[in-house]
């Protein structure tokens, strides 16, 4: 971890819940540290910078990717505005945190790969969960072969918000539903596992907003390994997963995509209710900081890109959210025709 004399300086893009959640995550590492926030509004920027002890709020974004002392930008603005909130940074010159889902399309995606890639300038997708400590650990299980040959994935996240048409997640000019904000996760986990699917298939519910209630795919990979994922924004679930091998299987604990443990599980433990392999890794705070952390590592070790979470992946993932508005029929207002 880089220590306090080369910490990271981040300037923020917004003030929303995220963005706090960011800026109080970072107060526990020492890999960085918010030097500055944009927001649309001197009032907004003025009571993030009081609440979070930032020492500069600007009323307007471009002020923001335009300070000199800041060396990345979090992108933490509403789902339309990623796109453009990057693209600013990175014309800044700054390395840029996106936070999830990256784009609203495929399309921006690419384009931002593109830009970041001929600057050569650091881009990263806020999948804060690849970088969490259990996903290192699971990452040593799966390559050890303990659980065989890995054929299905199921996972799960759903968080019950109360029906109002006026809140962003049910917003389609905010670009709101489950897949986006929620779909995102269990579609990172299962690429974690077996990579880009081949196919998705699709079967999904409308809120009466018009954006997805919930969605659940089936995502097929080579050697008929496959992914059953469950996103909704209706009803509140136990946000488990487990990853299954031919000899044996991984139970991530609810929350999974949060700091949590996991039980490696023989099938010899399963055959005869045996006591099955824990691995804790609670740690403090929401554990967005372990992004951050990646970031800075990425950066003073001269790295435009992190391996991690890649900027391919992303793009694949981008790719099959896509697929899936196109299944379900999902479009928003502000987006062009195709």
């Amino acid at each position: 971890m880089p220590t306090n004399d080369d910490a990271v300086r981040w300037g923020i893009l917004g003030t929303g819940n995220i963005a706090s959640k960011f800026a109080l995550d970072l107060s526990l590492s020492g890999s960085g540290r918010v030097v500055a926030v944009g927001s649309r509004t001197v009032e907004a920027a003025d009571e993030f910078c009081a609440r979070a002890g930032v020492p500069r709020g600007y009323p307007s974004y471009e002020q923001l990717v335009a300070d000199d002392d800041v060396e990345a930008v979090y992108v933490a603005l509403p789902n339309p505005l990623h796109y453009a909130g990057a693209v600013a940074a990175l014309e800044a010159g700054k390395a840029v945190l996106v936070e999830k889902p990256f784009t609203v399309e495929a399309r921006e995606a690419r384009a931002l790969v593109t830009l970041a890639r001929e600057r050569g300038l650091f881009l990263m997708e806020g999948m804060w969960t690849r970088c969490l400590p259990h996903f290192a650990d699971l990452r040593a299980v799966l390559d050890s072969g303990r659980i065989g040959d890995v054929r299905l994935v199921v996972a799960e996240h759903g968080i019950g918000f109360p029906l109002d048409p006026t809140h962003r997640i049910y917003d389609r000019d905010l670009a709101g539903g489950a897949l986006l904000d929620l779909g995102v996760y269990v579609l990172w986990l299962a690429s974690f596992v077996f990579g880009a699917p081949e196919d998705v298939t699709v079967a999904s519910a409308p809120a009466l907003t018009g954006v997805d209630a919930q969605t659940a795919l089936v995502c097929r990979y080579a050697g008929g390994r496959q992914a059953v994922l469950t996103t909704s924004i209706e009803t509140l679930l136990a946000n488990r997963a487990v990853i299954a091998g031919r000899d044996g299987r991984i139970e991530i604990e609810g929350t999974w995509y949060r700091p949590t443990r996991f039980s490696v599980v023989p099938r010899l433990a399963i055959a005869t209710d045996g006591e099955p392999e824990l691995h804790e890794h609670r740690t403090e705070g929401s554990g967005l900081r372990f992004e951050a952390e990646e970031v800075a590592r990425c950066l003073r070790a001269g790295l435009t890109e992190s391996p991690l979470v890649p900027l391919d992946e992303t793009l694949a993932i981008a790719s099959a959210m896509d697929d899936v508005r196109r299944q379900i029929g999902l479009r928003y207002p502000f987006e062009p025709d195709r």
